[in-house]
């Protein structure tokens, strides 16, 4: 038999199949779900998931970081002022 007579081209190859055990596919088969219960738990599959809840919680840490930077600063500046005007003001204030 040549191979035009069962169908094939020339310059082709029969596709290539391999038996496998049925073991082999359910075991497949469990990690793959188990893998799609896993990323549906983290993007959270129409639900708040857990990248969700994270986005939120830096979300607020960064607001909470930005305020307290905004207070140091302020604090700063009142005690270099503070500073600053008892060095300027030392002789009038008594000090040596």
């Amino acid at each position: 038999m040549k191979r035009d007579d069962i169908g094939f081209r020339e310059g082709t190859h029969p596709p290539v199949v391999f038996e496998m055990s049925g073991d082999f596919q359910l075991e497949v088969l469990e990690k793959l779900g188990m893998v799609e219960a896993k990323v549906d738990m983290i993007v959270g599959n129409g639900q708040p998931g857990r990248l969700r809840l994270l986005e939120e919680k830096i979300g607020a840490l960064e607001k909470s970081d930005t305020r307290r930077n905004v207070y140091d600063r302020i604090v700063t500046a009142v005690i270099a002022f503070a500073v600053s005007a008892v060095i300027a003001l030392h002789d009038h204030l008594g000090f040596k």
